[in-house]
């Protein structure tokens, strides 16, 4: 794995750098644990420093102590290319964290996610006013449930063909379904 990135994401974490590394390079392809390293001087010292990579991207964690806590501010967007993929990280990203409305959710080390269907931007470019107002009722997001509330054609979606003309035509005749707030 080439990781030469100019520019990367640090994550401070308060004794569970190892932990997050290992857990966030179990769930998502193309990653891989690069180092784990003990800091030897400071407020840290005896902790972790770690280097991994979450889908091609390179990481580094530390386990710098309690002074700083992650905010919601700051999150990871997952764009998802199918319902199941987004049922898959949600199920393994909220065990033991917090839901939070439009798809975003804090998982079990306090670090902020969206689990978006990868359409996502194309719906907001349709129309702003009627996705934001579907989000706000909904938590985990429903892929078709929301390609179904902005009708339109869903060929830029990154389903297979044959996918997109069946939503296509599911839209024409208006049916609708729950959005998953599981």
């Amino acid at each position: 794995m080439k990781l030469d990135s100019k520019i990367h994401t640090s994550l401070w974490f308060d004794g569970d750098a190892v932990e997050a590394a290992r857990f966030y390079t179990s769930l998502f392809p193309d990653s891989d644990l690069i180092s784990i390293s003990p800091i030897s001087s400071g407020p840290a010292t005896g902790q972790a420093l770690v280097e991994f990579a979450i889908a091609g991207q390179r990481f580094t964690a530390v386990d710098g102590g309690p002074m700083y806590r992650f905010s919601p501010a700051i999150s990871f967007v997952i764009n998802c290319e199918s319902q199941a993929e987004i049922d898959r990280y949600w199920k393994e990203l909220t065990n033991g964290g917090t839901v939070q409305p439009c798809g975003w959710l804090r998982d079990r080390f306090g670090v902020s996610w969206q689990v978006v269907p990868d359409c996502l931007g194309e719906l907001m470019g349709r129309n702003s006013e009627r996705v934001t107002e579907v989000l706000l009722g909904m938590k985990k997001m429903g892929r078709i449930y929301m390609t179904r509330q902005v009708p339109s054609s869903a060929a830029s979606c990154k389903f297979p063909a044959s996918r997109c003309q069946s939503l296509t035509r599911h839209m024409a005749k208006h049916i609708y379904l729950r959005p998953h707030n599981d």
